[in-house]
């Protein structure tokens, strides 16, 4: 008969110790010091706007003068665009369009990238903010020794030392010299202003890398644009080949990277695609873009 107590003693110890142990682990837990777990705020942007439609028709007609020209089919057909390939159509998107004309041949791409950091501890925002820079970066744009409000942070010297890539050059670049240490020494230490740099190209016949003797379009950081943006304006040509400018224009805004790539090639071998005139359309369409994004 003393059995049975004995079991049932052992039955009432247990649960004693089992119900302490649960308040020892909850009064442990909310001791005072206890380090809180916080994770970084989501970026302001959940979506991305539909690339292929995102840009109005008369703009497209008007960077693309050559659709103009076409049928009223294919003028549908070339306004509609040619989506980017992507993987994850909620993280990224693009969309490319090309006409041409008797005199030349355009083409526009634009792409949306939604950053999200997968770091509790890093907000999208942040991670969005380091890959701008990076690619502001890798642009190396002239003039800007890392002073950008972007720039500087994490930069990496990776791009030193390395050589242009032959046949192509930027609106200010040294092409007079083949050796790349004595053109950046030159550059460094004399480069021209805008406008010698025009009037000497004019004396060639060859349009300045400015543009005009009173504007500075170089490759730049841009701003009232997002909350960080650059231009690149990159010439090149291959062979005998007419040469073909792109101007890109990245900015950020928030979570989001926009990059809008315009470029043009001329029929005539001999002429220079107009610097001015693709940067200012390009600027024109990122301010767009920038509207489309905030809604």
């Amino acid at each position: 008969m003393a059995y049975v107590p004995g079991v049932a003693l052992l039955a009432a110890l247990a649960v004693g110790c089992s119900a302490g142990s649960g308040g020892g682990a909850s009064d442990a837990d909310s001791k005072p010091g206890n380090p809180a777990v916080t994770t970084a705020p989501p970026g302001k942007y959940r979506t991305l706007p539909a690339p292929c439609r995102a840009v109005p028709d008369s703009t497209l007609k008007d960077l693309l003068p050559g659709i103009a020209q076409l049928s009223r089919q294919q003028q549908e057909k070339a306004l509609r665009g040619a989506a980017t390939i992507t993987y994850d159509t909620d993280r990224k998107v693009g969309c490319s369009w090309k006409s041409t004309a008797p005199d030349s041949s355009r083409n526009l791409t634009i792409d949306f990238e939604r950053v999200v950091s997968y770091d509790p501890a890093v907000s999208d925002e942040d991670r969005a903010r380091a890959l701008y820079v990076k690619k502001e970066n890798a642009a190396e744009l002239p003039g800007t020794g890392g002073g950008s409000p972007e720039k500087g942070k994490g930069a990496t010297a990776s791009a030193e030392g390395e050589e242009k890539e032959e046949g192509t050059s930027k609106p200010g670049d040294d092409q007079g010299s083949a050796d790349p240490s004595t053109s950046s020494s030159a550059s460094s230490s004399a480069a021209p202003s805008p406008s010698a740099a025009s009037s000497s190209a004019s004396a060639s016949g060859a349009p300045g890398p400015s543009g005009s003797s009173d504007e500075d379009l170089r490759p730049r950081v841009l701003d009232g644009l997002g909350d960080a943006a650059f231009l690149d304006d990159l010439l090149t040509r291959a062979g005998s080949t007419a040469q073909h400018r792109t101007v890109s224009v990245v900015f950020r805004t928030s979570n989001v990277l926009v990059t809008v790539r315009y470029g043009e090639q001329p029929a005539l071998v001999t002429k220079v695609p107009d610097s001015k005139e693709l940067q200012e359309k390009a600027r024109s369409l990122a301010r767009k873009l920038a509207e489309v994004i905030s809604g």
